[in-house]
Formats: C-alpha cells, sequence, structure tokens
C-alpha cells in the first residue's frame, strides 16, 4: 500500500505493544503512514483470542484486535531465543520508533531495553506504555483499565451516589493512554527533526487519565471541591443539563444558558415557569430541581425521544436521545464524513472506525484488515537480509 502524502510516510515503528492502549497508540500513527511491524509471540497476542464471538475468536482474529491493528504487518518471534534478539537488533538499527508495553524491565532483562536499542541508533525514540510509569513506588504494578479507572477518580465521579461508583462502559483509560502514548511519540517525532536526537518516552496509564481530568483536578486544587458521583449531571451543575425521561426512553438536555432555557421551555409549552419564582435563575431552579424535573418530564411524556431530539434541537435547546452503536455508526453525519471506513478482508468487507479528526490532505486512511499473526514474518526478515534458507531455518528452531 501506498502511504505517500500522509504525516508519518516514511516513518517505522516497531511495535510490541499488546492487548489495547498501546496497539491504540500505534494503530492511530498507521492510519498517518507509518509502517508499523507488530512483534508478536509465536501463535499472536491475547486480544487475537477475545470470548466475543467464537467465529472471529477461532479466525485468530477478534473483533477487538481487528480494530485496531489494521494498516500493520505482523512478525511473530520468541523473544527469549538469542536468535530473535539479533532480529530486533537488526530492526531498530532501521527503525524510528520502538514501542512496548510490558511491566518495567522486561526489555531490559531481555537486551532490548532503550539503553541497547539507542546504543546502536541514537535516533530511536522509545516508547513504553504502563500502567504507572517506569518510576515511583507501584512501577512494578500492572495496570489495568478498571484498575487505573478505580484509582484515577474517575469511578469516584462516575455513577450515582445511591448505587455506588460504577465504571465507564469502554475502555477509557486505555484508549486515553493510546491517544496520549500517540500524541508523545509525535512530539518526538518533531522534536527530533531539529535536535537530531531520539529519546525515552515513559507513558504512564495513571498519569494520562489523570490529564484528562484536569478541569476535576483543577476544582479540588484551586477551589477545595470535593467531587461526588453526579449521575448523568452536566459539569455545569445545572439543572437542564440532565437525563430526563421522555415517553419511550430517555433524553440527554445540554441546556447550560439562560437563552437555551427559555426555548426548551418554550418548545415544551410551558412558557409559565418564567413568572413562577421558584425557577427565576440556576441558583433558584437547583434549589427547585424535583419541581422543575416534574414540569419537564410531564411535558416531554407527550412524545417519544427521538421526536423530541428533533424538535428541541431545531428549536436551540441541544439535546440527544440516548443512540445504540449500531444506529450511530449509521447517523447522517457519521455518513457524510466518512468516519466508518470500509476495508477488504478475506471474510468480506468489513467496517472498522478510522481517525478521529479530518485533514483536507494525507490524512488517515484504513488500507488494510489487521494481519494474520506471523503474515509478514518472512517480508520482514528478507527487508534486512535474512534469505530463504535463514528464514526456514529460524522456523525450524521455533524463533519465529
Amino acid at each position: 500500500m501506498s502511504t505517500e502524502g500522509r504525516p508519518f510516510s516514511g516513518i517505522r515503528i516497531l511495535d510490541f505493544t499488546q492487548v489495547l492502549a498501546g496497539p491504540y497508540a500505534s494503530y492511530q500513527l498507521a492510519l498517518l503512514g507509518a509502517e508499523v511491524i507488530k512483534i508478536e509471540r509465536r501463535g499472536g497476542e491475547d486480544m487475537r483470542r477475545t470470548p466475543l464471538s467464537r467465529e472471529w475468536a477461532d479466525r485468530n482474529m477478534a473483533p477487538s484486535f481487528i480494530a485496531v491493528n489494521g494498516n500493520k504487518k505482523s512478525l511473530t518471534l520468541d523473544l527469549q531465543k538469542p536468535a530473535a534478539r539479533d532480529i530486533v537488533l537488526k530492526l531498530a538499527a532501521k527503525a524510528d520508533v520502538v514501542m512496548e508495553n510490558f511491566r518495567g524491565g522486561v526489555m531490559d532483562r531481555l537486551g532490548l531495553g532503550y539503553a541497547a536499542l539507542s546504543a546502536i541508533n541514537p535516533r530511536l525514540i522509545y516508547c513504553a506504555i504502563s500502567g504507572f510509569g517506569q518510576t515511583g513506588p507501584a512501577s512494578h504494578e500492572a495496570g489495568y483499565d478498571g484498575k487505573i479507572q478505580a484509582m484515577s477518580g474517575i469511578m469516584a465521579i462516575t455513577g450515582h451516589e445511591e448505587m455506588g461508583p460504577t465504571r465507564a462502559g469502554f475502555a477509557v483509560c486505555d484508549v486515553l493512554s493510546g491517544a496520549t502514548g500517540a500524541f508523545a511519540i509525535s512530539s518526538a517525532l518533531f522534536q527530533r527533526t531539529h535536535t537530531g536526537r531520539g529519546q525515552f518516552l515513559d507513558v504512564s496509564m495513571l498519569e494520562a487519565s489523570l490529564a484528562f481530568l484536569t478541569t476535576q483536578v483543577a476544582d479540588f486544587t484551586v477551589a477545595g471541591h470535593h467531587q461526588h458521583q453526579a449521575g448523568n449531571q452536566a459539569i455545569s451543575r445545572k439543572v437542564t443539563a440532565n437525563l430526563f425521561r421522555a415517553k419511550d426512553s430517555f433524553l440527554l438536555l445540554a441546556v447550560n444558558d439562560e437563552k437555551q432555557y427559555r426555548s426548551l421551555m418554550t418548545a415544551l409549552g410551558r412558557t409559565d415557569v418564567f413568572d413562577d419564582p421558584r425557577f427565576g435563575d440556576w441558583f433558584l431552579r437547583k434549589e427547585n430541581e424535583t419541581a422543575l424535573r416534574a414540569i419537564i418530564e410531564s411535558a416531554l411524556a407527550a412524545d417519544d425521544a427521538k421526536s423530541w431530539e428533533r424538535r428541541l434541537n431545531d428549536a436551540g435547546a441541544p439535546c440527544a436521545s440516548i443512540w445504540k452503536i449500531e444506529d450511530i455508526i449509521d447517523h447522517p453525519q457519521v455518513v457524510a464524513r466518512g468516519v466508518m471506513q470500509t476495508v477488504d478482508s478475506p471474510y468480506g468487507p468489513i467496517r472498522l472506525m478510522g481517525s478521529g479528526f479530518q485533514m483536507a490532505h494525507g490524512g488517515g486512511k484504513l488500507d488494510t484488515i489487521a494481519p494474520q499473526a506471523g503474515a509478514d514474518t518472512d517480508s520482514v526478515l528478507a527487508d534486512i537480509g535474512y534469505d530463504a534458507a535463514a528464514i526456514a531455518i529460524l522456523r525450524a528452531e521455533s524463533v519465529i
């Protein structure tokens, strides 16, 4: 595939990452043109066989694996074998970036840490993604999305007080950490253009998650505010920025200013509230939240959520009904923007998410489906000088 014109065309990444945070990071760069060589153990990483679908797990291509490994090549290696180490050293000599998400010290023990690889390639950028970073008292601990959600403060502010904390419905800390890793690598690659030097990047899932909680952190450090589980209440704390029941389901109102409030109540046919002293300003509305909620839900009960969504948005009162994944991916806005990309595969066309942003030229593009484990082993080895006989020996010795 040609990646000419994309931001990272010509950049080679050796990707030792597995599961989600690291592969999500390298996927973003692969969409933008980087050559990503995914280095897996023989047979492939565990994410290939998640139990969502037996059919796809039996293919060694679980949907969650496919989702973040498109545009990559796969090289399988037993890193415990000295011959595998030799292969990595040869690849690293020509690479721009190495990525890994092992526990601290694992790559060093294999003789493949930053010190060893940068010694043969001073321009190398080495990105290590871990739960807690490479230093500090928790650096040895494993990092998992749920664990980081619990520790970072996310779960303390997610859920309803009467029911207790809940985790987000997706692996939010994994993908935030992956996005942070991709941004760190992009930054280091740009810096290298005027310093000529590579460097070590230490990405902590805990720190990445806290960075995305920056406003909540400042609420405490600046104003001493203690966060609590706010249910579906917006951070604006406005009464009309919350979840409300309509006739058939729910509607999330995002009504946060006075103009929007008046638009909402007018569209609901309840302009009488403008003369009600209980609702004269946002402080009074908060004091009388139960009464205002009852008025709003009584009006919403006259129609279904999707109908109200159209009417209220048209009236200038921002809101959304609760969309399912299977519906939102075919929303006219999503379709018009080309958010979903279709790629051919041995199993037929597959629709996947591409980049989360648009570029005027050279933007992210999904060219190929995630590879089968070891699909590119021979071609990658040939590129660094191994002939067919040498590759056959490596395979016979279970190095590859």
